[in-house]
């Protein structure tokens, strides 16, 4: 019997040489129907449990409301049959049968019928019950109740009877708006309970205003025509509302809907729970007294969240089981194809990476080739080199033949700076370090690898100054296997580096043997300020260091006076918007040496990327402006008396006239000459007479005031300038001075007088005419027998 060869199957049935992919996707396709399937029946079970719970609470609701709806007319109804079986029925006694049927109603009232020549004999009886200021009222429009007019009938309200009271209804006739007339009406003519159309009500809660009247006729037996009527006051709000759950905790969105008018409907009331979204709905017709109303119900969100569906949380668990089994019976089916697949996949990589490894052995050799300026030194685990590219062959002068796995990286450095550079790392580390290893430690402090300068040993003995990264060379599985060493020439840029250190040596030098400081000032286009260069000599012109400066510019303005700092940034801006020569002389507030003044000179330069940039210096003039102020001083000051002069009193009394001539104050001139001091000079000498000219001005001076201003004409001629001062005051003073010389001796020469004449500024009147009146007072003491005090007015 001849052996036919059996294909292996897998779980005994499927063949291995069925796609894995394709036993997968038929079973997540199975199982996917069968969860669908499931999840349809499901769904449709659910729809009809949600539905009957919905249906259920719906029934509930709607006979709640019809149920509340019958109460209110039962209720009024016993009011009705209260009044109608009593002959007569106070105010006390209303209340106390009314207040047990105020529940979900917001009043209860008693209106009896009044003719017109009943008024006011029923309005003087309702006053003597205690209704204090009772009389028949209607609305007036805007909210409140005036006396009603006349009219044949009237049905005002005489009982009330409510649950919180917010302005009494009392004496409102109840015929005078038609919809309660009409309502009224109504039940007259059917003898039963009628509701009206909804309304504003008065007297209730704003907070349930909109609402219905419920009427009924009170008749007495054998009667056709009513007596008065019983009115409930009904908010639908309070009514439909009252005891449903909190929003938020309510199954059911309920609507109650007035279909009393034809072209409209309104809402009476809208519970505060917002409803789902859902097809459920549930409409019915609810009768009060004689008008229906319609009651939606839809399923709220709190309804629809609870009665959630679990259909999704079976298709989900059907799709991962589905997917589960699908992956494992792929994983099974595929397990010995990925087998003979990696294999054979193995041995491609294999060859491709060989083929890679010659390729990029080839790029490398050809880039080490290339690299012409840069040095690169690869060395084993020993330091013994085995790559040496062209640009090292070029930068050392040696032949690779020469180098290869015949020298080490060490032997090509000198020898002392490998040893200083293993003496400072074994003292960092705390042990000795090989000066094979000092090149290859550059960033172990750090935890990075970072270039150094080293100096290399030229073939020639020559050496030569390169910037050099050492490196590990890890292999594929993270092994250390040799090192790199990368070095550049930096000959060239090191000298360019001293030479620039020469140059700014020699700037450095220069610039502190120039009084002040030298320095490059920036505004950006945005208008912020820097330093871009201060000398030495800054630190002495604002006690500040120039590196501060550099860094923050506003520092230099924290240095400037209050009062001269916006003047200075004001002229800088000015420079820079014109390119203009910028000067400025400005003080400055310094910690240690207090206020300076300084000048500061700069030209601007405009930048290519906008800005502008100053080059300039800044000196201390504080000397100068010292000099300044003495040499202003002795210009202003009598030399031999030591007061002020007439070019002073001259600039003074310019400045004052200025003053008064705006309106601020007044401003008197007193004017003295010394008595017979020709006399005093021929017998006793100029040396005496100077000595007089003094006494006479230390006994003046010491009886003015701060704000007046004592100076020498000339001679023996002296001038006071007294601001603020009226000619009252000025003659005071003038007085004062008068009695302080006569009272006083002086050595050598006894009394010394003086005439004084006096003169007050009067409007439209320049200086000279003042100064000539002053001095005509002077004359006329010296007229009149000198040794006196004169006012001229005129």
């Amino acid at each position: 019997m001849a052996l036919h060869q059996v294909r292996p199957r897998i779980l005994g049935f499927i063949s291995e040489d069925v796609s894995a992919w394709l036993v997968a996707t038929l079973v997540l396709l199975a199982g996917s129907f069968l969860t669908a399937v499931l999840s349809w029946a499901m769904m449709n079970l659910f729809g009809q449990q949600l539905r009957q719970r919905f249906e259920l609470q719906a029934e509930e609701r709607f006979s709640r409301i019809e149920e509340r709806f019958q109460e209110q007319e039962q209720r009024l109804d016993g009011l009705r049959r209260f009044f109608a079986n009593s002959e007569s029925v106070s105010n006390d006694e209303f209340r106390g049968y009314a207040e047990a049927l105020l529940r979900r109603t917001r009043a209860l009232a008693w209106a009896p019928r009044v003719r017109r020549d009943e008024r006011l004999a029923f309005e003087q009886q309702a006053r003597a019950d205690g209704s204090i200021n009772f009389t028949v009222r209607e609305a007036d429009g805007s909210g409140g109740l005036r006396p009603a007019a006349e009219r044949d009938e009237y049905v005002p309200v005489l009982y009330v009877q409510s649950q919180a009271s917010y302005g009494s209804p009392l004496g409102m006739d109840l015929l005078f708006e038609p919809v309660r007339r009409a309502t009224l009406d109504r039940a007259r003519q059917s003898g039963r309970l009628a509701v009206s159309q909804p309304l504003d009500l008065i007297g209730v809660d704003p907070a349930f205003t909109r609402g219905v009247l419920l009427a009924a006729p009170v008749t007495r037996p054998g009667a056709t025509e009513p007596f008065g009527y019983v009115v409930a006051a009904i908010s639908m709000r309070q009514l439909a509302g009252d005891g449903l759950p909190t929003a938020g905790h309510d199954n059911l969105s309920m609507r109650v809907i007035d279909l009393s008018a034809d072209d409209r409907e309104e809402a009476l009331f809208e519970s505060p729970t917002p409803a789902g979204h859902s097809e459920l709905s549930e409409t019915r017709r609810v009768r009060l007294a004689d008008r229906d109303y319609r009651v939606e119900l839809r399923p709220s969100r709190t309804f629809l969240t609870t009665n959630h569906s679990s259909a999704a949380s079976l298709v989900v668990l059907g799709g991962l089981l589905s997917l589960l089994l699908s992956a494992l019976l792929y994983v099974l089916v595929s397990q010995r194809q990925r087998a003979l697949k990696l294999v054979e996949q193995r041995t491609r990589e294999l060859r491709a990476r060989e083929q890679e490894l010659r390729g990029t052995h080839g790029q490398l050799r050809g880039v080490l080739d290339a690299a012409t300026e840069v040095a690169i030194i690869a060395t084993d685990l020993r330091g013994v080199i085995t790559t040496f590219n062209a640009g090292a062959e070029q930068m050392l002068g040696y032949p690779s033949s020469e180098v290869l796995q015949s020298m080490t990286l060490e032997s090509l450095h000198v020898p002392r700076e490998l040893q200083a550079r293993a003496a400072q790392l074994g003292a960092r580390f705390g042990k000795p370090i090989p000066t094979c290893h000092a090149m290859l430690l550059e960033g172990g402090e750090q935890g990075g690898q970072q270039a150094r300068e080293w100096t290399l040993v030229r073939r020639d003995g020559s050496h030569l100054t390169v910037n050099m990264l050492a490196t590990p060379m890890l292999d594929d599985q993270g092994l250390w296997v040799g090192h790199l060493a990368i070095c550049i020439d930096i000959t060239e840029r090191k000298r360019v580096h001293e030479a620039l250190a020469a140059r700014d040596l020699l700037l450095k030098k220069l610039s502190a043997h120039v009084p002040g400081g030298i320095y490059q000032f920036k505004m950006d286009f945005n208008g912020r300020f820097s330093v871009i260069y201060a000398s030495d000599g800054i630190r002495d012109i604002y006690e500040l260091e120039p590196h501060v400066l550099v860094q923050n510019a506003e520092a230099i303005f924290s240095r400037i006076h209050c009062l001269d700092a916006s003047r200075v940034r004001s002229s800088i801006r000015a420079s820079a918007d014109t390119l203009s020569p910028w000067r400025e002389e400005y003080r400055l507030q310094l910690p240690q040496r207090g206020l300076r003044w300084v000048r500061g000179e700069a030209t601007p330069e405009e930048l290519p990327g906008g800005g502008v940039l100053w080059h300039g210096y800044i000196s201390d003039i504080s000397d100068l402006k010292r000099v300044e102020e003495e040499l202003r001083a002795l210009s202003v000051t009598d030399a031999l008396t030591g007061i002020r002069n007439r070019r002073y009193f001259q600039e003074r009394l310019t400045s004052e006239m200025s003053r008064v001539e705006r309106g601020s104050g007044g401003l008197a001139v007193i004017m003295l000459d010394i008595d017979h001091f020709k006399r005093i000079n021929d017998q006793h000498g100029h040396a005496v007479g100077d000595r007089v000219l003094q006494a006479v001005c230390q006994r003046v001076a010491q009886r003015l005031r701060r704000t007046d201003v004592f100076c020498r004409l000339g001679g023996e001629e002296f001038v006071v300038l007294c601001p603020d001062t009226d000619s009252e005051s000025a003659y005071a003073l003038a007085l004062g001075l008068w009695e302080g010389l006569r009272s006083a001796p002086i050595e050598d020469v006894g009394i010394v007088t003086a005439s004084f004449g006096i003169a007050t500024w009067r409007a439209g009147e320049g200086a000279d005419a003042l100064l000539l009146r002053a001095d005509s007072g002077v004359y006329a003491a010296k007229q009149a027998g000198r040794d006196r005090v004169e006012t001229q007015l005129g």
